[in-house]
């Protein structure tokens, strides 16, 4: 696999694994466990736009 295909897998992965801990943290009242979650939201959307970016420049 390609490591700008990789990228954009992982961060896509992160992303929706930040979803479920935001709702879990949101659901069970516990903001830091919320906050940790959308902090992963945010770093898997910034992996997954780095391995767009690799994919546009051929690595």
């Amino acid at each position: 696999m390609k490591p700008s295909t990789h990228d954009q897998t992982a961060g896509t992965a992160k992303s929706i694994a930040g979803k479920a801990k935001a709702a879990t943290g949101k659901l069970v009242g516990n903001p830091r466990l919320e906050a940790a979650g959308k902090a992963d939201q945010i770093a898997g959307k910034a992996q997954k736009k780095i391995g767009e970016i690799e994919k546009v420049f051929g690595n």
